[in-house]
């Protein structure tokens, strides 16, 4: 690798090991007052990752940057390696997609709509979903919404029509890490908001299409913080174990009827996620030991990949499962 041009598509390990490569972004952590011992996971990652887990703090300008750096001033060219898709998986079929705006649900929409199927996509972020309608024509359906409000959930209905043959529940968002003892009423309700009643909701409105057609697939996500204790904060943690709950109480109520529900739990997923405001000195005291156990962290692809297995007839014997997509940390 010595001799051979290093890109975004390699990842921040390769860099640290490569001879050009080790010493540009070295530099530029040491600007940002940083180091490579404060990666932890993220080196695993791939350097183009980094842009959208940063949240607008490492841009695409700086990648770019780093790479000509690292290459004698040129941008090498190299294809970015795409997951493999399954031609005409959803063929015909109406599926939607909550926070399809990016991150997992954006890859998830994506990979469906790819695949043939319509994807109602849904997001708080209106112009997010209309550039992926824009990309990826006819087959992405925008709806513009906040799951908390009722309004949002009949325009989703509105626009799916009559026969709705998958749901995907992605968006949620993070808590500040705060523990029991400091949690505001507010923060928890507002992760309960979104991440378990706006779920609730959704999916208690397109479960009668469902029955009536006597099948569908519904595939929730929690997270690793649904697994255990010691990958989030206490509302956070809590949400994701009521969306447990739900996935396994409506899977056994619904298996008779043709309907599947399952979860996914991403472990570190390099997504962005959004958090609730300043985190909890506390919470990340007690939380950062804990994360040396991550393997490292996957793609929003990767999660796609999961999803979309579960949402079609490549699951047809699962149902009630929660699959940790993580990369292993389960196991751990």
């Amino acid at each position: 690798m010595a001799n051979s041009p290093i890109t975004a598509q390699n990842t921040v390990q390769q860099w640290l090991d490569h001879p050009a490569g080790g010493p540009a972004i070295r530099g530029f952590l040491a600007q940002a007052g940083s180091d490579e011992n404060t990666l932890g996971p993220a080196l695993t990652m791939k350097l183009q990752q980094l842009v959208d887990l940063s949240q607008g703090k490492f841009p695409q300008a700086a990648v770019d940057e780093l790479v000509k750096q690292a290459n004698g001033g040129v941008m090498p060219e190299i294809a970015e390696t795409v997951l493999p898709t399954v031609e005409g998986r959803f063929e015909g079929r109406t599926v939607i997609v909550t926070g399809a705006g990016s991150g997992i649900g954006r890859a998830t929409a994506s990979r469906i709509a790819r695949e043939g199927g319509r994807v109602i996509a849904v997001d708080i972020a209106e112009v997010k979903i209309k550039e992926l309608a824009e990309e990826l024509g006819e087959a992405i359906v925008p709806v513009a919404g906040d799951l908390t409000d009722a309004a949002a959930i009949d325009s989703i209905m509105a626009a799916a029509g009559t026969k709705i043959d998958g749901l995907a529940n992605v968006a949620g968002i993070n808590d500040d890490f705060s523990p029991l003892h400091e949690v505001s009423d507010a923060m928890w309700q507002k992760i309960f908001a979104v991440n378990v009643e706006g779920l609730m909701r959704l999916t208690r409105a397109v479960l009668p299409t469902m029955l009536e057609a006597r099948k569908g697939s519904i595939v929730n996500i929690t997270s690793e913080a649904g697994l255990r204790g010691s990958a989030s904060g206490v509302a956070y943690t809590a949400s994701k174990h009521a969306v447990v709950g739900i996935t396994r109480s409506t899977a056994f109520m619904y298996a008779r009827e043709g309907i599947r529900v399952n979860a996914v739990a991403p472990g570190g997923v390099a997504t962005g996620i959004p958090m609730g405001g300043k985190t909890s000195e506390y919470g990340e005291a007690r939380l950062s030991p804990a994360r040396v156990n991550i393997p490292g962290l996957a793609s929003a692809e990767d999660l796609a990949a999961s999803i979309t297995f579960l949402l079609s007839d490549d699951g047809v014997n699962i149902n009630g499962a929660i699959l940790p997509s993580d990369g292993g940390w389960s196991a751990v």
